[in-house]
């Protein structure tokens, strides 16, 4: 099986103050001729190691069922770095997200052959990646057409923004939650329903018209719940 390639790089984020560390996947027989779609994933390390998307990747373009398509994981440096980044409370969330839609996508843009178009760039984040994926959609909808949610923590900020959104029909999502996931030990380290607020916002998409695609499935808050999802998750969003 031809295999993709991984690039290891840094951008200096304006907006954090910070080396931001990429890890960028081209796909077999990448080539500046064609055209890409981008998928930005948040925890990004986490996707490439423990979700093994690179892995699936790979085999989906041997079986010829994607697009063109380059993977951009951004990781975090340690636990209360994710936090103050990814968490709607977190000190440098609003300063993430402007990197993230202002700084990391110019810069993609400009360096590998892309669409440059909303429909052509997804999120991809598990937990409070996917929380922030999601508010970042929110905030700049005609950046991000596609996200892909794995158990994202919904609290009432996170369905406030949802509710008072106007532009339903900017992107699509791709939403799953474990049914196992009524005690989740969150980074405060209090145990949280993750199931609940999950419906909650599925419901609340779906009453406001956005295009959305859910599903629960059997297990609790960890990447043996979805990893096994990476395949559909690649294929619900970048199929031929």
């Amino acid at each position: 099986m031809n295999k993709g390639v991984v690039q290891d790089l840094t951008l200096f984020s304006e907006a954090l103050q910070e080396e931001m560390q990429l890890l960028i996947y081209l796909p077999p027989n990448y080539s500046p001729l064609y055209k890409y779609s981008v998928l930005i994933a948040n925890d990004g390390k986490d996707y490439f190691q423990l979700g093994r998307i690179s892995r699936v990747a790979d085999e989906l373009y041997e079986q010829n069922e994607i697009e063109n398509l380059i993977i951009v994981g951004v990781p975090y440096k340690n636990v209360p770095d994710r936090r103050e980044k990814y968490h709607p409370d977190g000190q440098k969330h609003q300063s993430y997200i402007r990197f993230l839609a202002q700084e990391l996508v110019p810069y993609i843009d400009a360096n590998y052959p892309t669409y440059q178009i909303g429909m052509g760039r997804a999120l991809i984040g598990d937990s409070l990646a996917a929380t922030v994926s999601l508010l970042t959609a929110l905030q700049y909808p005609n950046t991000f057409g596609k996200l892909i949610l794995h158990s994202p923590l919904v609290n009432e900020y996170v369905l406030d923004q949802v509710e008072n959104h106007k532009e339903v029909h900017a992107f699509s999502l791709y939403h799953v939650i474990g049914k196992g996931e009524t005690a989740v030990k969150t980074g405060d380290g209090l145990l949280t329903d993750f199931i609940t607020p999950n419906r909650k916002l599925h419901n609340l998409l779906l009453n406001k018209g956005f295009s959305t695609f859910y599903d629960e499935l059997n297990g609790d808050h960890t990447w043996k719940l979805w990893q096994p999802d990476m395949k559909r998750s690649l294929l619900n969003n970048f199929s031929l």
